[in-house]
């Protein structure tokens, strides 16, 4: 489990085909630190366990399916990706319940600078996803959490104030980007007990 609150932009600094897919070494100061051989680590908004680490990083298997749900299939070296380890009871919730569990990948559509370094961003929503994206409801694009600040018939809007752009991959994303997205969770479970009742 994760909150969606991105601790660090790690870079990838290798990759290679393997029997579980793609192994993928991302240079890391702080997060690796922190981790453990078979710890948990969401990637780019994946779900990943550390299959090996040194002081400067650590290396994760990524699965044929991860891949063929993801962006991490299209990682070379200097790719950064965003980074948080796995929430702890002792973790402050200041995003929201993040599974890293990536449903689809989706485009930039378009990017609305504003003043002080915030921008809106406006993302194609992606097949079969419609139903889980509300109003100030929450998703998770590529690791971070966020609001829905706008939403339409084929889009979703969310406002990316000046330290999550700084602070995480998406400040620098154009239109044609592609991102990972996880829905909200809670909103699937809701779904689900609503249809058995």
């Amino acid at each position: 489990m994760f909150t969606g609150i991105v601790a660090e932009i790690g870079t990838v600094r290798h990759t290679a085909p393997n029997a579980a897919g793609l192994r993928l070494e991302i240079a890391s100061s702080r997060v690796a630190q922190d981790l453990g051989i078979d710890a948990g680590v969401n990637v780019a908004g994946a779900h990943l366990t550390v299959a090996e680490r040194d002081t400067h990083g650590f290396a994760v298997d990524v699965s044929a399916e991860t891949l063929s749900r993801t962006t991490l299939g299209r990682a070379i070296r200097g790719t950064r990706v965003n980074l948080e380890p796995a929430a702890t009871p002792a973790t402050a919730l200041a995003g929201h319940f993040v599974q890293g569990q990536v449903d689809a990948t989706t485009k930039l559509v378009g990017r609305r600078e504003a003043s002080g370094g915030a921008a809106r961003l406006r993302f194609a929503v992606p097949k079969g996803l419609a139903r889980y994206i509300v109003m100030r409801g929450f998703v998770t694009l590529d690791g971070v959490s966020l609001t829905i600040a706008g939403l339409g018939k084929t889009f979703f809007e969310v406002a990316l104030m000046p330290h999550t752009a700084e602070s995480t991959t998406l400040g620098a994303l154009a239109p044609g980007d592609l991102v990972n997205v996880e829905s909200d969770v809670l909103a699937r479970y809701v779904e689900r007990l609503v249809k058995k009742a």
